[in-house]
């Protein structure tokens, strides 16, 4: 009784979640680069970063970054400095990324997983469109409670689990390609950097 236009937030939920982002740009990028296993970690790890931003929209502390603007800006350039420090080591490292460490082994799936958690966890972009859009699907009755904001919130990270991975599965079908090829490693290596890089800078000019 709690949720309202349940089919509505579903398919609003779908479109959010296929429009091009941070996300969808992170998935990609290890999916074609080190592979669907390593894509599949990424996946889990931005699915899990959802339900950290549903756990705090649910017991109001995602509100502290709509309300204070120095709060919003830590995060913001926490989570960009992130990424462009994982960009610039990716720039100048001389490993080749597609004969890397296999993303199955424990360390390597245990980085991804990481990576993808603090990349979705901090965007703060994402702790205000929960706050924004969720309540919309909640009857006024219950906006205090958890209890709805939780439901979606696990909805919506399941909704994104099923779509990244079909993006993984067909990206990592490339990155198998690739590996045919020694000499895109150098390359994928560079534009990986690029755009981790450049999602940093994207995070840091966000505004609220």
């Amino acid at each position: 009784m709690s949720i309202i236009n349940f089919p509505a937030f579903m398919v609003a939920s779908f479109v959010f979640i296929i429009s091009p982002g941070i996300d969808t740009m992170f998935i990609l990028n290890k999916s074609i680069t080190q592979g669907r296993k390593s894509g599949i970690y990424a996946t889990l790890g931005i699915s899990t970063g959802v339900l950290v931003h549903t756990t705090l929209a649910a017991f109001g502390l995602s509100l502290i970054l709509a309300q204070s603007a120095m709060a919003f800006s830590i995060i913001k350039y926490l989570g960009a400095a992130y990424l462009i420090y994982m960009g610039i080591s990716k720039l100048f490292t001389k490993q080749n990324l597609l004969a890397s460490s296999e993303p199955d082994e424990p360390s390597s799936a245990k980085n991804t997983f990481i990576s993808a958690v603090f990349t979705n966890t901090l965007n703060p972009k994402v702790a205000i469109f929960f706050l924004a859009f969720f309540p919309q699907f909640i009857h006024p009755a219950y906006i205090h409670s958890a209890i709805p904001f939780i439901f979606l919130g696990i909805t919506y990270a399941f909704i994104g689990l099923l779509w990244f991975m079909v993006l993984t599965f067909f990206a990592g079908s490339l990155s198998v390609k690739l590996k045919l090829n020694p000499e895109m490693g150098n390359w994928l290596n560079k534009f990986s950097a690029v755009t981790f890089i450049l999602m940093g800078v994207k995070i840091a000019f966000t505004k609220r």
